[in-house]
């Protein structure tokens, strides 16, 4: 067993300087800056000796945004682009997924082509004129880095940002690194699976909405479903997450999207997402959003809670906006999986049915079946049951990826 860690870390990239297609970068004894008893869990991005090898005397590009952190030893987080630049590495560009590099643009707002002002160096939207990084992005690039904290749902954009530039850098051919964290929604795999005639943005691959996998073993999915355009393989290396299992659970410690503020958000996500498809709103324009759902014609002798959305940062143009919403405040809800009740009982109680759901409703449950199903007066225990034959299917293609114990 390796004592060295530069010796370790050493022969290990020189091994993989040979490899294609997907590796998992295994771990050293004890991992940077973590006392050998530590069974704390450490991020991809913190484990510096495992990837700054692949970058020493090479010009790269990151994929990031304002989750892309880096804990220093007193616990205060700092920009991965920041600590990589004080150690010396030349990171030529940046690439920003949905809300930007700082995270704070609505969900949906194109956001523009940017130069940072804290390093002064470019930043390509992968949010605005286009999704995929196109070749010229990539001039001058010998490595791609990608560290994004991810929260396990499907209609979360940042794994269709993975796809493009995976894809996009395999046509290039320059290798990605993906610097893994954990999915803090990883104990569920649950919803309908996708189906390809519903592909989008918010769907591009025939997954559950809750997928139970971290986001560097989603790559190697990506990579080895031969998912990506004409078959291609990405060049991937992925930088495991220490201390870590599946079922472990997991605080983010930064907000990963203006609407998703704490843990009770990102744990409510799955469920209430689908709000984004109705008349209902999910709270948007308040300070607890994906918290509380509510809408200006829900019964108030049913729906006793009450809020009014209003712009704020984040949530510049909210549904219902400046409207009295009856609705349920969740603070006290507890989901396991999709919890499906609170979509079930809202539209039985609303009384335009007509318009309760809009054209996005497909593209979030990634089939056509429970929009049906819900207007026909399924029950939440009947329309579980209707997607356990894909969810069989899928757990044994993701067997295939995982990196982490359940």
């Amino acid at each position: 067993m390796f004592k060295n860690t530069y010796l370790f870390t050493t022969v290990i990239y020189f091994i993989l300087l040979s490899c294609k297609s997907n590796v998992t970068v295994q771990q050293s004894e004890t991992p940077l800056n973590t006392p050998h008893e530590s069974t704390q869990i450490i991020t991809g991005a913190q484990q510096t000796a495992l990837y700054l090898p692949f970058l020493r005397g090479k010009k790269a590009g990151i994929v990031t945004n304002q989750t892309g952190i880096i804990e220093r030893k007193d616990g205060t987080p700092t920009s991965i682009v920041d600590s990589l630049l004080r150690r010396g590495i030349d990171i030529v560009r940046i690439f920003s997924p949905e809300h930007g590099f700082r995270g704070k643009a609505d969900a949906g707002e194109s956001v523009e082509n940017g130069v940072d002002k804290k390093t002064g160096l470019p930043v390509i939207s992968l949010y605005g004129a286009h999704k995929k990084p196109k070749q010229k992005d990539y001039e001058g690039l010998d490595i791609l880095l990608f560290d994004i904290q991810d929260v396990g749902v499907r209609f979360y954009t940042y794994i269709s940002t993975l796809h493009y530039v995976m894809e996009s850098a395999a046509q290039a051919g320059i290798p990605v690194i993906v610097l893994d964290r954990p999915n803090p929604n990883a104990m569920y795999i649950d919803g309908p699976v996708m189906k390809d005639e519903l592909r989008s943005f918010v769907g591009m691959h025939p997954v559950p909405v809750l997928y139970g996998m971290s986001i560097g073993e989603y790559a190697k999915m990506i990579n080895g479903e031969h998912w990506l355009e004409g078959g291609l393989l990405c060049d991937l290396t992925v930088i495991p997450v220490a201390h870590y299992k599946h079922s472990d659970p997991y605080i983010l410690p930064v907000k990963p999207s203006p609407n998703l503020p704490n843990a009770k958000a990102v744990k409510l996500y799955p469920s209430l997402a689908f709000f984004e498809g109705t008349s209902i709103s999910c709270g948007r324009g308040t300070d607890t959003p994906f918290q509380i759902f509510g809408d200006p014609d829900l019964p108030p002798e049913i729906y006793t809670y009450t809020f009014i959305p209003k712009p704020m940062p984040g949530a510049k143009h909210p549904k219902h906006s400046g409207e009295t919403c009856y609705g349920k405040a969740l603070h006290n809800a507890d989901p396991k999986g999709i919890e499906l009740h609170w979509l079930l009982e809202a539209y039985k109680n609303h009384p335009d049915k007509t318009h309760f759901f809009n054209q996005y409703f497909d593209l979030l449950a990634g089939d056509r079946e429970l929009k049906e199903q819900i207007k026909l007066g399924y029950s939440a225990e009947d329309i579980k049951k209707t997607w356990e034959p894909g969810l069989e299917k899928f757990k044994k293609i993701r067997s295939k990826y995982l990196i982490y114990k359940e």
